[in-house]
């Protein structure tokens, strides 16, 4: 099995880094383009894998041609690769807000064709991945994908009138997660911890509050009660949260996520 990346970038990498680690794929069935030389240089050396001179390379020889490219560039390369993509390749995009639909009209006919919406975690073996497909893509070729997505994470088929929805909840959302972790550290430096430690300690405790909601399979609400003693610290700070809105903000924050996704 040859894998062709189109873009090298930040979630490449993660996905290149998941499937050596995992085993999926060895580095000499591993091939890919980069907009600079030293990009692909760094990506050769850390990886192992080949890189070829440019994108149309990398389509002609996959069997998984991995479109890792942002959406904004897709006018420029899906031209570039379209006339030699062979008929029994796969095709993985990655890019938000772009439907199935929308990729076979920039290819001008029908392919095989997955769409998926990774996220950042993946750099380090925690990524979660929203995942559709179209009816040209087999159970036995979907079950394929699926194998490489979950080496660097979670990843679930859903529906692709979903698929905004898990940019919102999944795709965007790291970055929400890494604004309360700044937020919530920047309340214990104001108590007169240092800055490092006050990280540490941020971090430890969402990652595992969520461990313990995954394990558990208890509802949120559940959990946040068994931290509330009646007349303590906890249920102080849970008020002001609740005044200042942090559930609705959140929300709001999700749906601009989904709508700016629908407009792209």
């Amino acid at each position: 099995m040859k894998i062709g990346f189109i873009g090298l970038g930040n979630m490449a990498k993660a996905m290149i880094s998941g499937m050596l680690a995992k085993g999926i794929a060895r580095p000499e069935e591993i091939f890919g383009s980069a907009r600079t030389k030293e990009t692909g240089q760094y990506v050769k050396e850390k990886y192992g894998i080949q890189i070829l001179e440019g994108n149309r390379q990398v389509a002609a020889q996959a069997d998984i041609v991995i479109l890792a490219v942002k959406p904004q560039v897709f006018g420029e390369v899906i031209p570039q690769i379209k006339g030699v993509v062979r008929d029994d390749a796969l095709v993985m995009s990655i890019a938000a807000g772009r439907t199935i639909a929308q990729i076979e009209e920039a290819f001008g006919k029908k392919l095989k064709l997955v769409r998926c919406m990774p996220n950042t975690p993946a750099m380090v073996g925690e990524g979660c991945s929203g995942v559709c497909r179209n009816e040209l893509v087999s159970d036995g070729e979907m079950a394929q994908c699926m194998e490489l997505l979950r080496s660097f994470g979670m990843a679930e088929e859903v529906p692709e009138r979903l698929m905004n929805a898990v940019v919102g909840v999944s795709g965007s959302s790291p970055a929400f997660v890494f604004l309360f972790l700044e937020a919530l550290a920047d309340g214990a430096v104001k108590a007169g911890m240092p800055r490092g430690q006050a990280y540490h300690f941020a971090t430890q405790t969402v990652l595992g509050s969520a461990k313990l909601l995954l394990e558990t399979g208890r509802h949120p609400g559940e959990l946040k009660d068994m931290v509330c003693s009646p007349g303590g610290t906890t249920i102080e700070g849970v008020e002001i949260l609740e005044k200042k809105g942090l559930r609705s903000a959140v929300m709001e924050a999700v749906d601009a996520c989904v709508k700016k996704a629908e407009s792209m």
